[in-house]
């Protein structure tokens, strides 16, 4: 019974992840510039803007946090990568 279960775990594997995952750094620029243009939107109540535009805010200020976050951990590991590589070649330098 338990070699069952443990089958079942290694068929099932992971999910895979958020949908924002593998957007990059343009990808969250492009967030943030959509969730902007939602924002904007709203506030103009142009068709199609809900009744209540504390939804339509909030809504498009999800939009941009997401796109904020990604673009702030991308940002940071080009910039680990970055100073990674530099101290490699000092370490050449000094050998």
């Amino acid at each position: 019974m338990a070699d069952k279960d443990v089958e079942q775990t290694e068929e099932r594997g992971y999910a895979p992840g958020p949908w924002w995952a593998d957007l990059g750094t343009w990808g969250a620029v492009a967030l943030i510039a959509f969730g902007g243009l939602a924002a904007a939107w709203v506030f103009l109540r142009l068709p199609g803007t809900p009744d209540e535009p504390a939804s339509g805010y909030y809504g498009a200020s999800k939009v941009i946090a997401v796109g904020l976050v990604t673009v702030g951990c991308a940002l940071l590991g080009r910039r680990r990568t970055r100073a990674a590589a530099i101290e490699e070649t000092n370490e050449r330098e000094r050998a």
